[in-house]
């Protein structure tokens, strides 16, 4: 048979082929003018209909529109309509009725993975099988379907897609559960390098900015790494399809994937791409969004739907990747803590933050306070509820590494590095929330304190945070601050922090007064350490000289038996070594004394301490700091040291330490 040419007017559909139709098949909104004999070759449910009319003419009764006007091709077409069907419910609409019907009429249909489903589940409809009519409608999409789309994972996710205009008898007929399958055993293949860039949108933009700029020796990006940029294509793509994906079918496929042990980095991804689409201002670099996307942003209740999907999906594992992740899962919580999410969802979140906080930012830590409850600006409750996370971690692969080693008890000193970098930033933390002025001290001290002594290696970072809660609540009473001040251990403070502390104002005498013995203390460690070299020194010197005075004089007993033999220029070189001798013995004398004098200078700076501390600041015209200044003559240049090293930072560098100033 011919293929004959259809043509589309309005709501109707007509073949034009110069014969009159002699069937009208109503499809939604759509009418069909076509023709019997084409119809029932191929489609038992459309014959059984047909035959069913012709049998009961009382029900065949043509009926016509009157709204209808007749256009004059319309009136040259002579038509005989003998019977109406109208076919409610039929998969996929009238546009897949109109590709089936093409099908019956012997023209070509392009099948591809956006159709084959609803066209699969219209042969079904129809009953268009193999035992009808030869080389059918059910065979030509189910070869195709096995043959082309299953094989790929692209295709596959875009067939799933298509299921969703057809869901329950795509169900039924099991296109659903084979395209779940296929995606999931295929998703196994993908090499997990090439995720972990679906919230990186700085990233991608400084790779497709710079993929004209030199990198090292001038080899760009695009040179550098030939075979990267088709695999990222590959993966936006598969991920672009992958958010089509309606919540329902997302939750099933992420489900499936999980029970069949795919990697969790693909899991995590899947998850963070799926969630970035749909929900916006997850990201603070791109919280605007596109102005094509603007119409479609989902309502408030489908968002916390979506989020708190997401949450309860991901892996508990600690991600391996970078700060990217750790990024996101904070943009996570901030967006559930607006939404206002179940608190399991926000519970899960903090856990699985816990699990990486050495991965943070300070920025990342800065999440404000949404509650009218909570009078601070940030949210230091969570902060300290995800420090307890991460706490537990610590001590749970501290005790499996305990038991893996053997009980040998030796590495209850070790710093682990994480724990160090979660000390300095906790310690920034704490700097940066230490000027909100509602931050009560309880708050403050509780957090300060919630770390163990092994998180700071030197304290610096936490009088630094200290220094700027004093500066900011200076109602604070003489007690508070003792208390805010015992935090810090005075021993682990630089030269350069014990310098500031000594002339820091805002800081309590009792606070002033430690800092100033530890730092005398340590002094006075450095003294004796130099006294106990100089003394094994000397004393190596007291047994060169005598067996110096020895050789000596058995030299010069040689020397008058060999008078005769000896050369004047031998003689003054042992006189000139005998000098040496006793200069370096009169050097260490002078080294000696000078010791002797430093030990009586620091016993008179205890003294004088001491009496300060009895007496109190009594005094006027600078107070006691003068009175150390006038009986020592010294004067300390203001300085402020960086957490956790020994290294000194200028006080007109950044907003932070303009509080040092005076």
């Amino acid at each position: 048979m011919a293929a004959e040419k259809p043509s589309s007017k309005g709501q109707a559909w007509f073949c034009t082929t110069g014969l009159p139709s002699d069937i009208v098949i109503e499809v939604e909104d759509m009418t069909f003018h076509l023709h019997k004999f084409p119809l029932t070759s191929r489609s038992r449910k459309l014959h059984q209909l047909i035959t069913e009319q012709e049998t009961n003419p009382t029900t065949s009764a043509t009926q016509r529109d009157d709204h209808q006007e007749e256009t004059e091709e319309e009136r040259d077409e002579i038509e005989e309509i003998l019977c109406q069907i109208s076919l409610l419910d039929f998969p996929g609409g009238s546009e897949t009725f109109e590709m089936a019907a093409k099908f019956c009429y012997g023209v070509k249909v392009d099948l591809n993975s956006s159709i084959i489903a609803p066209l699969r589940c219209a042969g079904e409809f129809l009953e268009m099988t193999e035992e009808y009519s030869e080389d059918n409608l059910i065979s030509k999409t189910e070869r195709f379907f096995s043959q082309s789309v299953l094989k790929s994972l692209k295709e596959s996710i875009k067939a799933l897609k298509s299921c969703e205009r057809v869901l329950p008898l795509a169900e039924s007929l099991g296109i659903t559960e084979r395209c779940i399958d296929s995606i999931a055993s295929r998703a196994s293949s993908v090499d997990p390098a090439l995720f972990g860039w679906p919230v990186s949108e700085a990233a991608n933009d400084n790779v497709r900015a710079g993929s004209s700029q030199a990198l090292w020796n001038g080899i760009g990006s695009t040179v550098r790494r030939k075979g990267s940029g088709a695999k990222s294509n590959n993966a936006d793509s598969w991920f672009d399809d992958l958010t089509l994906l309606s919540l329902q079918l997302f939750k099933r496929l992420i489900l499936a994937m999980k029970v069949g042990d795919l990697n969790p980095e693909i899991v995590e991804s899947c998850l963070m791409y799926y969630a970035k689409k749909h929900i916006p201002g997850i990201s603070r670099s791109n919280r605007r969004p596109s102005s094509s996307s603007s119409s479609s942003i989902a309502s408030e209740r489908e968002q916390r739907e979506v989020l708190e999907t997401i949450v309860s999906h991901l892996p508990l594992h600690k991600s391996s990747r970078s700060s990217t992740t750790t990024r996101f899962f904070f943009g996570l919580l901030r967006t559930a803590n607006i939404l206002n999410a179940a608190e399991e969802c926000r519970s899960t979140l903090e856990k699985k933050i816990g699990l990486q906080l050495e991965q943070a930012t300070l920025d990342d830590l800065l999440i404000p306070s949404y509650s009218y409850l909570n009078e601070t600006l940030y949210d230091v409750d969570c902060l300290e509820r995800i420090l307890g996370h991460f706490l537990d971690g610590l001590e749970e692969e501290r005790n499996a590494g305990e038991i893996e080693a053997g009980d040998d008890g030796g590495g209850s000193n070790v710093r682990p590095p994480t724990l160090m970098l979660v000390g300095k930033l906790i310690d920034g933390y704490l700097a940066e929330i230490g000027s909100d002025a509602n931050l009560k001290s309880d708050r403050f001290y509780n957090l300060a304190i919630s770390l163990p002594e092994q998180a700071r290696l030197f304290d610096d970072g936490l009088y630094r945070a200290v220094d700027v809660y004093l500066k900011s609540h200076p109602w604070t009473s003489e007690a508070e601050r003792e208390k805010i001040c015992g935090i810090m251990d005075c021993q682990k403070l630089t030269i350069e922090a014990c310098t500031h502390a000594a002339q820091n104002e805002r800081l309590p005498l009792r606070a002033v007064v430690q800092v100033l013995f530890f730092e005398q203390l340590q002094l006075r460690h450095a003294i004796a350490g130099t006294l106990i070299a100089v003394e094994a020194d000397s004393a190596r010197p007291s047994l060169l000289r005598r067996r110096e005075e020895e050789a000596e004089a058995e030299a010069e007993a040689e020397a008058e038996a060999e008078a005769g033999a000896m050369q004047e220029g031998n003689s003054n070189a042992w006189r000139g070594a005998v000098r040496e001798n006793q200069g370096l013995r009169l050097d260490m004398d002078s080294m000696r004394t000078r010791v002797h004098q430093l030990e009586r200078e620091c016993s008179n700076m205890k003294r004088v301490i001491e009496k300060i501390d009895k007496e109190g600041p009594r005094e006027h015209n600078g107070g006691w700091r003068g009175s150390l200044t006038r009986r020592f003559g010294c004067k300390f240049k203001t300085q402020v040291c960086d957490s956790h090293e020994q290294a000194v930072v200028n006080a007109r560098k950044g907003r932070q330490h303009h509080h040092h100033q005076q």
